[in-house]
Order: structure tokens, then sequence, then C-alpha cells
């Protein structure tokens, strides 16, 4: 059974090397590609102002994180929450470098070393660009590839940002994604997606469908351009040599 954890993260600001700390992490849980409804979620206190330009992002301020827990408290329900799965993130080395962060900070206190010991991980802004070099790969544009919609997302959020990945996740790893697989991972794939989905069955008691047939000057007319086909292609009309066999 694969587990995965679609996760994000939300900042106060971007580099943890000048002490900036996380404030919200958001993750959904994903068994064999479906969406199990098990997440978890937590806005944090991070102990420190949150830069101006990150609240533009994610409208998060300080004074809604005054009475939230610190990492801290919550840390090892985290990794509980995340053990041995694979993570999928957007931009992975973003927020494994501030959750790492988090985990050195608590010292000797700290539940893992690095996520990485106790996480697989999968990076979709890589995955991305290999399937679509020289394109915009930032979550957005990856919605509007894929026909996915975030309407509800005029500001970043950890838990609403894991919930999209999920959807773009599943949309980059079947279909035509499977094209940039090895012959067994793309079978493998495709199972996999079909099994993601429902399947629907048609009422039995339906209404029996219209059937419109050609008329003869319809059929005389698809011949004639058939056999138009058929002399420039010098007898390789694909489409006649069926008609002939039926």
């Amino acid at each position: 059974m694969t587990r995965q954890i679609i996760l994000d993260t939300e900042t106060t600001g971007l580099d943890p090397a000048q002490g900036h700390r996380i404030i919200e992490i958001g993750a959904v849980e994903m068994l064999n590609r479906r969406l199990t409804g098990n997440r978890f979620h937590q806005y944090l206190n991070p102990e420190r102002e949150i830069d101006a330009g990150a609240i533009e992002v994610h409208g998060i301020t300080n004074a809604m994180l005054v009475d939230k827990p610190k990492f801290a408290d919550i840390a090892a329900d985290f990794l509980a929450f995340v053990q041995g799965a694979e993570l999928v993130i957007h931009n992975a080395p973003f927020d494994t470098g501030f959750i790492n962060s988090e985990f050195r900070l608590l010292g000797e206190a700290t539940p893992a070393v690095s996520i990485e010991g106790a996480c697989t991980v999968l990076d979709t802004l890589k995955l991305a660009r290999k399937m679509r070099p020289g394109q915009k790969n930032d979550l957005d544009s990856l919605c509007r590839h894929y026909s996915i919609d975030n309407t509800q997302r005029s500001l970043h959020g950890a838990l609403l940002d894991a919930e999209i990945l999920a959807d773009v996740y599943l949309a980059m790893t079947g279909g035509q994604a499977t094209l940039f697989q090895e012959p067994g991972e793309a079978a493998s794939a495709a199972k996999q997606t079909v099994s993601a989905h429902a399947i629907r069955r048609l009422d039995p008691n339906r209404p029996a469908l219209v059937v419109i047939r050609a008329s003869d000057e319809e059929l005389a007319e698809h011949a004639k351009v058939l056999g138009e086909i058929d002399k420039k292609s010098g007898g390789k009309c694909v489409w006649k040599e069926i008609e002939t066999v039926q």
C-alpha cells in the first residue's frame, strides 16, 4: 500500500538561516492515490515577527498566532503523522529546509534529525519542470494547465495549497504523464489512475439511444472522399481498408 502525504507550509520569511520560522503546516493523506480524509493542520506561534512581504502572500498576521502552540508542542504529533510516508511537496527544498531547521532548534528534544530520515520526498516542481520544460510551473500555472479549480485561493494557505497540490499531482502522474515512465511503470500508473476513480455504471432502465444513420447521399459523398484519399495515398487509405474488411 502506497502512503503519501501532500504537504505545504507557510513561514515568517524566506530563509530559515536568517531565523525565519514555520507558522502553518497543512498536510493531507493519500493511500493508493485516494485521499483518505485524514489531515494534519496546525497554525504555530513562531516566537518572532512575520515579514511584511510574507503577510502579503499568506495573510497570516502576528496577532493571529499569539495563542497558537509552538513547533515544539506539536513536533511529535507531526512526525507521527508523516512517518514512513512519501512526502509530496511543491518546491520541496523550501519546506524541508524549514522543517529540518525547526527540528534542529529543538536540540536534544527533537523527535527527528531530519525529515528525510523519516520520509522519502517527491518534489512536484522538479517533476513539472521535467514534464513542461521552459514553462511556468508554479501551482497556479499548473492548475490552469490541468483545468483544476483554484478560485477559492486568493491567498496562500498551507492546508488549501496541500489539497490543491493533491489534485495537481494526480493530474500530473495520470494519463499522458505515463509517457515519461518506463513501460512497466506506465502500466502500474495507469492501473492506479483507474482505481483512483469510482466506476460509474449506466442505469439499466435508461431510454434507448437514438441512432441517426447516414443518408444514401451522405454515404456516397463519404465514399467519394475516401476514394480521393486512397488515390492520393497510393492505395493506402486505412479507412477504406477497414470498410472493405467490414
